[in-house]
């Protein structure tokens, strides 16, 4: 870049719209403050760097980029005279970082009228006092009302949250609460048939058998085959004929029970087998109250399980227990967001995990990352109900290059052409009124792209709508935490 001086002009200054409006003797102190440069080709300043000029075009053509994802992507290309760029927030000093916010350069000899930073600021506070409080009262007055919607809009998605997962955790709950008070009279049954079993005169040679037979009962359980009720209906009739063949009452009870445990008529035939006659009925009575507490067992297990499970989903999501930034599983962060949000998906939405299992672990913030997927898969879910019916829900990851791929598709309506290009706007949203705050999707780009160097896309047609999440594998590091709305 080879700076080329000249003369600054106060009329040619004045055939720029951003100072047409100025007296004389506003003219001639920027010109006495600033300079006329002409520049050649390439690079004018780079993204964050100190802001030290504002730049005005009067001819030539100038790109902005911006750096996404360790790329650079040119996000304005213009020849209109007038356009600026550069420390155009000069004049709020050292309330925020004085640096470049995008990088310039010119694609061909280009003319410039230049002036330095402090003079800017020291103009627009003399001449403007008033315009600065309000464009001070403007910026401050954003960037704090972003904070505080985002973080009443964090604080409902954790409620949200909060909610789903005590309404999960309600039901395991509560099924091995009924099942530990089932179990209580089971046990108190077969110790009491036991007792009895015991107490009968000429028995003690059969207790060892029945206790080989109990434990060559709970062995042949747990081999159960899906039934239909219609085959389930008739496998008890079948047991049922067998005990009313053998005299053994309440066959009635007791069939069901060795249905569920998938104990049919060849176990019986050896129970019957190994003991008398007349012992057959309360030795059943006895076995079956000890198949019955197995089920039971089996269901608490079943229960605790899906309580550990949950929390343990609650533990990934929230990340709470690990370091912020960590190399992290993408597809157990995503599984952690899905079982999270199962019961507001619901059971119309069917979600089809898509995988690559041979992808690396990336480095990130992962609860960071969890709450990106929260946002993208709450808005599939809106979005296919808004049709009144369900949908699919797609996650996919892939490997693109040297970045990871996270896909998230889903069959709803799609977003209009004409506000595509705002969806990544902070407050924009096409929810209706007090269903969304319009951060979502503000946030989760200042995360992907802010915080992690990623990149976030959105594809759209009807029937077929994509945000595409790209993360580094290998970035530059973790970068300094920023305030994220």
């Amino acid at each position: 870049m080879t700076p080329g001086p000249e003369r600054c002009g106060e009329e040619e200054l004045r055939s720029l719209f951003l100072f047409e409006k100025l007296t004389a003797g506003q003219l001639a102190r920027l010109c006495r403050d600033g300079r006329v440069e002409w520049l050649d080709p390439g690079p004018v300043y780079r993204e964050g760097d100190p802001a030290a000029s504002l730049y005005v075009l009067f001819q030539g053509t100038v790109v902005l980029s911006r750096t996404v994802g360790g790329q650079e992507v040119d996000v304005s290309r213009t020849s209109v005279p007038g356009v600026y760029a550069g420390a155009f927030q000069a004049y709020l000093g050292d309330q925020v970082p004085q640096v470049y916010n995008n990088s310039l350069r010119v694609t061909e000899r280009s003319r410039f009228f230049v002036l330095p930073a402090e003079a800017f600021a020291e103009i627009m506070r003399d001449w403007f006092p008033m315009a600065v409080h309000l464009l001070e009262g403007l910026f401050f007055g954003f960037k704090n009302t972003q904070e505080a919607v985002g973080q009443r809009e964090r604080l409902l998605a954790l409620g949200s949250v909060t909610a789903r997962l005590t309404h999960e955790l309600n039901n395991p709950a509560a099924a091995a609460v009924r099942a530990t008070s089932a179990l209580r009279e089971r046990l108190a049954t077969v110790r009491r048939e036991f007792g009895d079993l015991a107490a009968e005169p000429f028995r003690g040679e059969y207790l060892t058998r029945l206790s080989e037979l109990q434990d060559m009962t709970v062995g042949q359980m747990g081999q159960a085959q899906a039934l239909s009720p219609l085959q389930a209906a008739d496998r008890e009739d079948e047991l049922g004929d067998w005990m009313d063949e053998h005299g053994v009452g309440d066959s009635w009870q007791l069939a069901p029970v060795l249905v569920q445990a998938s104990l049919g008529n060849d176990w019986l035939d050896r129970i019957a087998e190994a003991l008398p006659e007349d012992m057959l009925g309360r030795a059943l009575n006895w076995l079956g109250c000890t198949v019955e507490a197995e089920l039971l067992l089996n269901e608490i297990e079943d229960a605790t399980n899906r309580i550990s499970g949950l929390v343990g989903a609650a533990k990934q999501y929230t990340q709470l227990d690990r370091a912020p930034y960590q190399n992290a599983d993408v597809h157990e962060l995503l599984d952690s967001t899905l079982l999270m949000l199962s019961a507001k998906i619901g059971p119309n939405i069917t979600v089809v995990r898509d995988y690559d299992h041979t992808l690396p672990r990336i480095p990130g913030y992962p609860a960071e990352l969890n709450q990106v997927w929260t946002n993208l898969i709450d808005n599939a879910v809106w979005a296919m109900r808004s049709t009144g019916s369900g949908g699919t829900l797609t996650v996919r990851t892939r490997r693109d290059g040297d970045r990871v791929l996270v896909e998230f598709r889903d069959t709803g309506p799609g977003v209009p052409a004409d506000v595509r290009d705002r969806a990544f706007d902070p407050f924009f949203t096409t929810k209706p009124v007090g269903e969304g705050t319009g951060l979502g999707l503000d946030v989760s780009w200042r995360i992907i792209v802010n915080r992690h160097g990623g990149d976030l896309r959105l594809e759209s047609v009807p029937g077929d709508t994509r945000f595409q999440v790209r993360l580094p594998v290998n970035p530059r590091g973790p970068d300094t935490p920023l305030e994220l709305p």
